[in-house]
């Protein structure tokens, strides 16, 4: 396995692959030279670490533990394809690209199908139209060099995924409901949520299916959130229905429910596309429009009942007196003058409400392509702060999710004010760390806070601010180290029991979804169940024995994999992204999967199940000595 990246979702796919599937991994990654002999080092994350557990082994007393060996190391400006060829890609297996930059990730790819057109690639992309149109090209080209090779290898050959959008759903999901957990499926939504411990004599809910049990010290403002070195204290995912009968005290997280998304609602489209009419001319201006047509209609019909002439041509000499340009009513009759007069009055107070129709649109028109500002009377909202490649994703999330947002960016070209424009979000420009600019944002009156910015400084001092604003809010933050996240967590949990703090890691989340897929299998998402990750997957049950032929209870292995739902698609007609909702000609279809599965019902080989999984479990499932795919060499060759 080869990973070839230049931040922090990098080493945690090296390490996710080395520590859970057990491949041997070859990092590529920026360094001082341009080195292309594979040599161990460990990563600067590594080393960090390594620091951190001597201190805390000194100051304990205790011996430190050892540090396992990192992957294997090219240090390399850029993937070149002598890089590539040197970091082994001609013999690989699977190989991941999740630099940063979409180019260098395309252009690797590219060299990478050349040197192995039997390679498995997994392409870091935030563009989604040029992900498919590239997964589509890469996949020819894997079949041309290839003809013999199966349908499901093929699909499984190149995969593009965006870091942004495997964690937006769980971090608009912390944001808008605490500990709930958010992840699609053909269409669907999948709502994962807290449960808190049941009183004495009280029974416990446990929705559709129990996915964990919290730490013993979740509802301890001084207990430690747990990881996978907490012991028995520390969160149990997928435990049985004895374990968690036998449990008392710990709360949990339910499978709440299954709804579907819907399409977007009509006038939602509209907002993106026009100007409200309510928008375009004031309240006032309508009235003041209303009662001269009305007047002018009032003259219509007494010119016609006093005259005896056609209606038609009645309100046509009307019309023609409003605007002054009709023969004077010289010696005429003296109803048709005052007629004539009252028509030329109408008309002056007709020309200042046209110029200021005129202007208010005008000005309607300009506005609409600025930024709007946050209204008076908004509350109970989501302040976002952020819109680059991540909050934008979690901006799209929370308008899917009908919540309101403000948004707050320091750069007026960010990646997602654009979109904050088309949607009309109310946004504010400027320093989040200046005084003013979360007042301006309406932090007082909010639901959460969500800081999504690339520094943690950042995020933490908005945090801390917003804190000193409203001691209850409800804050998510967006934090790249692990340990600075725990000690913050820790800091503001015991700082503030009453709040709700969480603190993420991008990185953490989608981490898994990259090795799923560098393993041949599609990650559906990632829900973070404190600092462990459960992993929902779609995994055919064709060659896996541990599924099929056996019962659903049968395959329910507790602590490591359950599985959710059936896909009762035929075979001919299933969709290899289940990320997607199904659609024919535009409009959604009904989803094909089952979720209420009875116990009994026994696994086929042409079936295709949905399963939620740990990240050891589902390393388990899917086997440490079976051919991981297309490429020329087998795991257990290596």
């Amino acid at each position: 396995m080869i990973v070839c990246g230049d931040d922090a979702l990098a080493h945690r796919l090296a390490a996710e692959l080395r520590d859970v599937y057990r491949e041997r991994v070859t990092l590529v990654r920026p360094g001082a030279g341009p080195a292309l002999g594979p040599r161990l080092s460990v990563p600067a994350q590594g080393r960090a670490s390594a620091l951190l557990g001597r201190v805390s082994a000194v100051m304990a007393g205790t011996p430190a533990a050892p540090q396992a060996a990192g992957p294997a190391s090219v240090e390399a400006a850029e993937p070149t394809e002598a890089v590539l060829a040197a970091a082994g890609v001609p013999r690989a297996a699977a190989l991941a690209l999740v630099y940063d930059d979409d180019e260098t990730n395309i252009r690797a790819a590219l060299v990478a199908r050349r040197l192995n057109p039997g390679l498995r690639i997994v392409i870091r992309l935030y563009n989604r139209k040029l992900g498919q149109h590239l997964e589509q090209l890469l996949d020819q080209a894997a079949l041309v060099a290839l003809p013999d090779l199966e349908p499901s290898a093929l699909d499984a050959s190149t995969t593009v995924l965006s870091d942004a959008d495997t964690a937006a759903p769980a971090l608009a999901a912390t944001a808008v409901a605490g500990t709930s957990k958010i992840v699609r499926a053909d269409g669907l939504l999948l709502r994962a949520v807290e449960r808190t411990p049941p009183g004495r004599g009280e029974t416990p809910d446990p929705g559709l299916c129990t996915l964990a049990l919290l730490s013993a010290t979740t509802n301890d403002p001084a207990g430690e959130e747990g990881s996978d070195s907490s012991g028995t204290a520390g969160p149990q995912l997928l435990p049985d229905p004895r374990t968690v009968g036998a449990t008392t005290g710990r709360a949990t997280i339910v499978l709440e429910a299954v709804t579907h998304t819907g399409p977007v609602l009509p006038a939602r489209r509209l907002t993106g596309r026009g100007v409200p009419l309510s928008e375009l001319f004031s309240r006032r201006l309508r009235w003041a429009v209303a009662g001269t047509a009305l007047a002018v209609l009032a003259l219509a019909v007494t010119s016609w009942l006093a005259t005896g002439d056609d209606p038609l041509h009645a309100a046509y000499v009307t019309l023609l007196d409003l605007f002054s340009i009709n023969e004077p009513a010289v010696g005429e009759s003296t109803t048709r003058q005052v007629l004539q007069l009252l028509s030329g009055l109408v008309g002056l107070a007709l020309l200042p409400l046209l110029v200021a129709g005129a202007l208010e649109a005008l000005g309607a028109f300009r506005s609409a392509s600025a930024l709007r500002r946050p209204p008076r009377g908004l509350s109970d909202h989501v302040v976002l702060l952020g819109l680059g490649k991540i909050g934008t994703r979690v901006l799209a999330q929370l308008r899917d999710l009908g919540i309101p947002v403000v948004c707050v960016e320091e750069d007026p070209e960010a990646r997602g004010v654009a979109l904050a424009r088309r949607l009309r979000v109310p946004t504010v420009i400027g320093d989040v760390t200046q005084e003013g600019v979360l007042e301006a944002a309406k932090i007082h009156r909010a639901h959460a806070l969500l800081a999504l910015t690339s520094s943690d400084t950042t995020n933490l001092e908005a945090a801390l601010y917003a804190r000193t604003v409203r001691a209850d809010l409800r804050v998510a933050l967006r934090l790249y180290d692990d340990d600075f996240a725990t000690a913050v967590y820790r800091t503001l949990r015991a700082a503030h029991p009453e709040a709700l703090t969480r603190s993420r890691s991008v990185s953490h989340l989608a981490a898994p979804a990259f090795a799923g897929a560098m393993m041949g299998r599609q990650i559906l998402g990632a829900i973070p169940v404190e600092r462990k990750v459960l992993v929902f997957a779609a995994l055919d049950v064709a060659g896996h024995p541990r599924l099929e032929g056996r019962t659903i209870e049968e395959a329910f292995r507790p602590g490591a994999w359950r599985v959710l739902a059936l896909d009762t698609t035929a075979p001919a007609e299933r969709r290899p992204d289940l990320t997607t909702p199904r659609t024919v000609d535009g409009a959604r279809r009904p989803t094909g999967l089952v979720w209420d599965l009875h116990p009994g019902y026994v696994l086929r080989p042409e079936d295709r199940v949905v399963l939620a999984a740990t990240r050891r479990g589902l390393a388990e499932l899917l086997g440490r000595h079976q051919s991981y795919g297309p490429g020329p060499v087998r795991n257990a060759e290596r």
